[in-house]
């Protein structure tokens, strides 16, 4: 029950407001983990007040040995995986499927997410307007945290009743705690099996009109010459209603953005490579829809051409929820760049709630421009429930798409064997975990807005994995045996064989202690109908191939001072053999500087000749408030032979607004270490509530 309070609350942490005083608490937490159901073995409170604009939280995590308390993170999206935390899960909707999630920890970082479908869809990069400040002393860490009602989207109503739970972590005792809905099958995103906060009446949304200019300013250092970079921008966001937001971009930019990790690619398909634009990931749940492995919508696609940025003249998007329906309206236009023409590109999805937590949904994708047009037109239904066989989760579904494709001044017609589809089941449960599915996409499926490794194939795929646990056995938590794990590929058109991945895990673990290993036992089948080359010139001769490998995967707990990952795979490799080498280590030094090393190294022996990859990374992160952060981050492989640096400080002067610095250098270490190019760029962003 929340409580109307018009004391002004001085948002620090101390939580010696009148308002606290005589607001009512909860206190009733039970484990999830370590042991379900048994009472929490250290207190936690927390209260609710609000006034017309803004809702507060108070929250007690006691604790008798604060000074072993884990807070490794203070940065802005920490990950809080590995530090002690509290978690609010808010459904404004209350549709016992999507809110907002908030997590903060004892050094007052602030980390958000959207969460759509109950957890299936979890957008990181989702950022509200919030709040937060953390007191520790001898008795524990308190929380006074302030959420603007501007940044939640609820109804219209004088009377509100939001879905919510809370979860505490207590990481040196792997000890998880929750309100509602502690059952080891339910994560704190599943809201159905949440409480409910009501007590909310006549609440205002605030302001409804948002500015976000930004200006950017730096130069480039290359071969000898310098070029300047000068831009302004922005983007206005209205509040339609109080659930659907219109937002206008124009020149639109992602200087600040950090670089892709590069990958070396030694199998004959795609690689994947992540959104990391704030612009396209804010609000990606209102127009994701995947058919089994291919995703229709695949937002790197627009401004990005053949590895080429292309600059953004500005769009729109419409997004939000009206009643039970979700709604995602986007469309960008791209200016001209050397061979590519100016092109539009949109998307229109509409998601529809049925039943208690199921959805149906339609989505179209257009790329239009002076030469072509590309049309995807897609559908999917899932249908699930926390009620089968008592309480244990169940999805069944399936997906459908059809592609549209015309070259202007072409007479044929392209558009055969234009489908793709997908039919699943999924039990994801506890101690069971099953996953049954069949997928097809047919040779002439073209997703220019989307994104799939493969094509012309049927898919069958089935996962079988038990974790059982056992009261009375030391170390570990659960262990893991997977019997199968099968994706099994035929060429949709020939029906013959060209695919097989099967693995089999006789053995695995989770120990009490926060620590994971599992051995694999892989068997995977390929035939390439043409050769096709790994790197630099040496190429797998078309054939039928069967490999046999042996795979070890070990990760220590993530919130010592020094945690480990690891993994080998060896076996065989087409017509040699391969071992493959992975290795991660983040060194969590203090709350503000944590560093993290990665290696990946192959040996790969092959008759034409015997070889090795090698791709290393490094991250420094260094955070001086939860508002003040600085990283460099740096890579090099041995296929591309140089070294690729990012360097930036990110600083929040006011919540909504940011400054970034970024320096980007690229070295050349072919003969020795050489400076190939510099940038150098400050941008601000603004933001103005009207």
């Amino acid at each position: 029950m929340a409580i109307s309070c018009n004391e002004q609350i001085k948002v620090d942490g101390k939580l010696n407001e009148t308002c606290w005083l005589n607001a009512p608490t909860i206190e009733n937490f039970k484990q999830r983990e370590q042991t379900e159901g048994a009472p929490a073995t250290e207190k936690t409170k927390i209260a609710v007040v609000y006034n017309t604009h803004e809702i507060y939280f108070g929250i007690w995590c006691y604790d008798s040995e604060p000074d072993k308390i884990l807070a490794q993170q203070m940065a802005r999206d920490f990950s809080w995986g590995s530090d002690d935390n509290i978690e609010i899960m808010v459904s404004t909707f209350n549709d016992n499927r999507n809110g907002y999630l908030f997590v903060t920890n004892p050094n007052g970082a602030l980390a958000d997410v959207w969460v759509g479908d109950e957890g299936k869809d979890f957008n990181k990069n989702w950022n509200g307007v919030w709040d937060v400040a953390v007191e520790r002393n001898d008795q524990g860490w308190f929380v006074e945290m302030v959420i603007p009602f501007s940044t939640l989207k609820f109804k219209k109503d004088s009377s509100q009743v939001w879905g919510i739970n809370f979860e505490r972590n207590i990481r040196r005792k792997k000890e998880q705690l929750m309100w509602q809905g502690w059952s080891r099958l339910y994560d704190v995103e599943k809201i159905s099996q949440g409480g409910k906060l009501a007590g909310i009446n006549n609440i205002k949304q605030g302001k409804i009109i948002e500015l976000l200019p930004y200006v950017l300013g730096g130069f480039e250092f290359s071969e000898g010459q310098t070029t300047n970079t000068g831009k302004i921008g922005g983007e206005i966001n209205f509040d339609i209603t109080p659930t659907l937001k219109l937002n206008f971009t124009i020149n639109t930019d992602f200087a600040q953005v950090e670089s892709d990790r590069k990958q070396i690619n030694l199998s004959r398909f795609s690689l994947y490579y992540p959104e990391k634009r704030q612009f396209f990931l804010e609000g990606k749940n209102y127009y994701d829809m995947d058919v089994g492995n291919v995703r229709l919508f695949y937002s790197r696609k627009i401004g990005i051409d053949q590895n080429t940025e292309v600059p953004i003249i500005g769009g729109m998007r419409f997004f939000g929820k009206l009643n039970k329906t979700n709604i995602g309206v986007m469309s960008l236009q791209t200016y001209a760049k050397d061979s590519i023409p100016t092109t539009n590109y949109s998307v229109i999805k509409v998601k529809q709630d049925i039943f208690k937590q199921s959805s149906i949904g339609v989505i179209v994708t257009q790329k239009y421009s002076d030469k072509h047009y590309n049309r995807v037109y897609g559908t999917d239904f899932t249908y699930s429930t926390s009620e089968i066989f008592g309480k244990n989760n169940l999805l069944i579904g399936g997906s459908f798409a059809i592609s549209d494709t015309k070259v202007f001044g072409e007479i044929e017609n392209s558009n055969n064997n234009n489908l793709s589809y997908n039919v699943f089941l999924s039990y994801p449960n506890d101690e069971i975990e099953y996953d049954l599915g069949f997928s097809t996409v047919e040779s002439g499926f073209n997703p220019e807005m989307g994104f799939t490794r493969r094509k012309n194939y049927q898919m069958f795929y089935t996962e079988l994995q038990f974790n059982p646990r056992f009261k009375k056995l030391p170390f570990f938590r659960n262990l893991i045996f997977k019997p199968i794990d099968l994706n099994y590929y035929i060429n949709e058109e020939t029906k013959e064989t060209e695919s097989i991945s099967y693995e089999w895990r006789p053995f695995g673990f989770v120990s009490k202690s926060g620590e994971f290993l599992e051995f694999n036992v892989q068997h995977i089948f390929d035939k390439p109908t043409e050769d096709f080359e790994i790197i630099n010139s040496i190429y797998i001769p078309a054939g039928s191939y069967w490999d046999n490998r042996l795979e070890i995967q070990f990760s220590t707990f993530k919130g010592r001072k020094i945690a480990v990952e690891a993994s080998v795979n060896v076996g065989e490799f087409y017509t040699g053999h391969r071992q493959e080498f992975e290795f991660y280590t983040h060194f969590n030094l203090n709350k503000h500087l944590n560093i993290g090393l990665d290696w990946q190294k192959n040996y790969i022996q092959v008759p034409q000749e015997s070889f090795t990859t090698d791709e290393i990374g490094g991250r420094i992160d260094y955070a001086f408030n939860p508002k003040l952060q600085t990283s460099i981050f740096a890579q090099w492989n041995n296929e591309d032979e140089n070294v690729l640096v990012n360097y930036r400080i990110n600083w929040i002067p006011k919540i909504g607004s940011y400054f970034y610095f970024v320096v980007n250098q690229e070295f050349d270490t072919n003969n020795g270490i050489k400076v190939k190019r510099t940038t150098i760029l400050g941008k601000l962003i603004w933001r103005f509530a009207l």
